[in-house]
């Protein structure tokens, strides 16, 4: 007798202990009494009666991620491969809907997925892919938006996190932009290439000019002094073409001591003789005396030529017509 009463007071603990049961934060649990549904109950300590009802299932409402890699073509007959994310959660007010109507969500989400994507894809060139790939999940999450909400699932969002081409089409992509932008880099080394020749030349020209301006100075400053130094002669008695002619010693030797001040000077003055300055002045003074010369003739021939008198017109006879008439 005491040992019956004690098995069935552990039994009877146990099927006591059996009536509770807990749900996690986040989820729910469906309930059925003899095979049909009772209830859905919530997070906490419930109660259920022992054998009569069951724990059917549990529901988890998080939001979770489904990843769907499809394969397909784009308009210009690239294949690609596509990555959508499919981040969605069961709608807390329907579960019995996510629990009871569909059996695998997970293959139902991927086959929307599958006929979006291949829809959308064709219509669009690979480059417009890329950038058209927000367009592209928004048109997911709407399709699934409208179907799975009726399976009591709600789409929180869908991107599209990877587009691949296939390999050598990506070789092809990159050539292409390597190209375009060593053309680019090209092109701006050409109108670097330009404004440097075009600065270049500028500065030549204004270098050109400013020593054309100095020599022209020089020049004239070198007049100045001449004309300053021949008058200084003058005043001590010194023609001005013994002038001219000293100066133009006085400037050869000072060219000499100049080309002596330099050692690295190559150049060398042929013929040059220690006489050479002598010989020049005496020939400057030669040919300047013959100018002179020859000057003063001419001018008095021209005096000759303008005091001659005028030759006087000869004499005219009394008929018009020295012919003879006929008897």
């Amino acid at each position: 007798m005491g040992t019956a009463f004690i098995i069935l007071l552990v039994f009877a603990f146990f099927i006591l202990m059996s009536s509770f049961f807990t749900v996690k934060q986040q989820s729910s649990v469906v309930i059925e009494r003899f095979g049909k549904f009772l209830s859905v109950r919530n997070s906490g300590l419930q109660l259920k009666i022992p054998i009569v009802d069951r724990i059917a299932g549990r529901v988890n409402l998080k939001i979770q991620q489904l990843d769907v890699i499809i394969e397909t073509k784009t308009k210009d007959n690239v294949f690609i491969k596509m990555k959508v994310s499919v981040q969605f959660k069961v709608i807390q007010e329907k579960v019995y809907e996510a629990f009871y109507k569909l059996e695998y969500p997970h293959d139902q989400i991927t086959s929307y997925v599958f006929d979006v994507v291949r829809a959308e894809v064709p219509k669009l060139k690979l480059d417009d892919v890329f950038e058209r790939k927000d367009d592209i999940a928004v048109a997911v999450k709407r399709e699934l938006n409208e179907a799975m909400s009726t399976y009591g699932y709600d789409i929180i969002n869908t991107l599209v996190t990877d587009i691949d081409p296939d390999i050598q089409v990506k070789n092809a992509m990159n050539r292409i932009n390597a190209a375009d932008r060593e053309k680019t880099a090209a092109e701006f080394e050409a109108e670097s290439s330009r404004i440097r020749i075009v600065a270049k030349a500028k500065a030549e020209a204004e270098s050109k000019r400013l020593q054309g301006q100095g020599i022209a100075d020089q020049r004239r400053e070198i007049a100045r002094g001449l004309v300053e130094s021949v008058e200084v002669l003058n005043n001590v008695g010194i023609n001005s073409q013994e002038a001219s002619a000293l100066i133009v010693v006085t400037q050869h030797y000072d060219t000499l001591q100049s080309i002596g001040s330099d050692s690295n000077s190559n150049l060398i003055l042929l013929p040059n003789s220690p006489q050479a300055g002598s010989d020049m002045l005496n020939n400057m003074v030669a040919s300047f005396s013959a100018s002179n010369q020859v000057g003063e003739m001419m001018k008095k021939n021209n005096t000759k030529k303008v005091e001659k008198p005028n030759r006087p017109a000869p004499p005219q006879s009394g008929y018009e017509d020295d012919t003879v008439p006929e008897n």
